[in-house]
């Protein structure tokens, strides 16, 4: 057939384009898209700009194999805590602010304490320079203002508080150096290597053995991770760290002259840490660096039960069934502290043996037979559960009258006692006679005044 003739039939059709790829249609679509959007913004660029403005609030974390991003932050964190370091008063800058303070002080004196009234106040925060302007504010002084009838606060006060903030930020930077995540929380071995590097820095010090520095930054660690890591993530918050004694009781070593008995009550001394550690080896009959159950049962007045101590190894990380130096650590700040809430939790999951989260008069029987048959065998009268259990309700007064929480134990002020009840012979019996013992007490001190 002809093409004319094709055309005139109608028949003829115009050759088709050839068909475009997936591909090719999402070019178009995203060209046409990118045209109509710059073309919408461009329309709109005069109405609000101020998205352009907002900084930028989240920054990646570099990954472990990224080595130059990972040395480049720890350089910037090193150079940026530097710069911190250099804000803060120095020695001479403390002194030179004690004279304007002592040269601005307001009459009249009131005994030995100097004062200083507002207006002075000010007057030394213009001449003792940029670093001390943050420290002369109205808040400050309205903080530090008791019932003065002129109006001032104490210089001394004031200088103290000086001092204090300039040693916490002196620290805070300190301790930031070894945050080697640069998030502002220390693991174990962060704090294990800052303690360590502070131990030639700590006069009270001075007399331990080099090859005791590893069991004394287990024994100092310990503490602060007892207390304040409760949930065992094995990191420390560096404010938990700053806002909590510890640390005070650390630096007080750096005091050459700490009394015996200072060194006595801190956990962080010499002699206590000695302590600690030699009660450990002492324990350790077979000599083999672990404590076994038998072992254990020796610590202190050898009077706790068995069903406590089966509790103690079927709950605490154990090696082969023996313990470790730190797991023996948790042991005795629990045992030391028993009416902080961290040990009182410590005691408390021991003690709740159906872990349903609170005790019941089934699980406060269990415990307590085991005291009834020490009672036994020391030859005593074994005392009614019945008795034992209504005094326990009683003391904790819980929310509910049938179950007592961790929360009623810390809330009660009772749980030291309570947990002494029901774990340790020796603290029952100091609870069963205390009458007894608070009349013995005051007789002694009605002798020591007669003579």
């Amino acid at each position: 057939m002809c093409l004319r003739t094709s055309v005139a039939r109608g028949c003829w059709k115009r050759p088709s384009a050839p068909k475009k790829s997936e591909q090719e249609l999402k070019d178009e679509e995203m060209e046409l898209f990118t045209k109509y959007y710059m073309e919408w913004k461009g329309g709109r660029a005069n109405v609000n700009t101020s998205y352009a403005n907002i900084p930028r609030f989240y920054y990646r974390l570099p990954a472990e194999d990224e080595v130059l991003l990972q040395k480049l932050r720890e350089e910037s964190r090193a150079v940026f805590l530097q710069r911190k370091s250099r804000e803060l008063l120095d020695n001479e800058e403390l002194q030179n602010l004690w004279f304007l303070l002592d040269k601005h002080q307001t009459s009249p004196m009131i005994g030995e304490e100097a004062m200083i009234n507002y207006e002075n106040f000010l007057k030394v925060g213009e001449k003792a320079g940029l670093k001390c302007k943050q420290f002369f504010t109205a808040k400050i002084f309205a903080k530090l203002l008791h019932n003065d009838p002129y109006g001032r606060i104490s210089i001394m006060q004031f200088f103290n508080y000086v001092m204090r903030k300039v040693w916490l930020h002196q620290t805070r930077i300190g301790l930031s150096l070894y945050d080697v995540a640069g998030q502002g929380y220390l693991r174990e071995s962060d704090l294990e290597n800052y303690i360590l590097e502070l131990i030639p820095t700590l006069p009270q010090l001075d007399g331990l053995e080099k090859s005791f520095y590893s069991f004394y930054v287990c024994t100092a660690v310990r503490k602060f991770f007892f207390f304040l890591d409760p949930l065992r993530t094995g990191k420390i918050k560096i404010q938990d760290i700053l806002a909590c004694s510890f640390l005070d009781d650390l630096l007080e070593l750096r005091d050459e002259e700490l009394s015996k008995e200072s060194q006595e009550t801190n956990w962080f001394s010499a002699p206590s840490a000695l302590r600690v550690y030699g009660q450990y080896l002492n324990l350790d009959k077979d000599h083999n660096g672990m404590l076994s159950k038998e072992e254990l049962s020796r610590y202190g007045t050898g009077t706790l039960t068995n069903i406590f101590l089966d509790r103690v190894f079927q709950e605490c990380l154990t090696y082969d069934g023996e313990m470790d130096y730190k797991t023996y650590l948790d042991f005795v700040l629990a045992l030391e502290n028993r009416k902080e809430p961290a040990a009182l939790q410590y005691i408390f999951k021991l003690l709740d043996i159906e872990n349903k989260g609170y005790l019941n008069v089934f699980s406060l029987n269990y415990f307590f037979r085991a005291i009834q048959e020490q009672m036994k065998i020391h030859g005593q009268e074994p005392v009614s559960f019945q008795d034992v259990k209504d005094e326990i309700f009683d003391m904790v007064k819980p929310k509910d009258p049938y179950r007592i929480s961790l929360q009623d134990l810390i809330n009660s002020s009772q749980g030291d006692t309570v947990t002494s009840i029901l774990i340790d012979l020796n603290g029952f019996w100091t609870y069963e006679n205390r009458e007894v013992l608070v009349a013995s007490d005051n007789d002694s001190v009605a002798d020591a005044d007669d003579t």
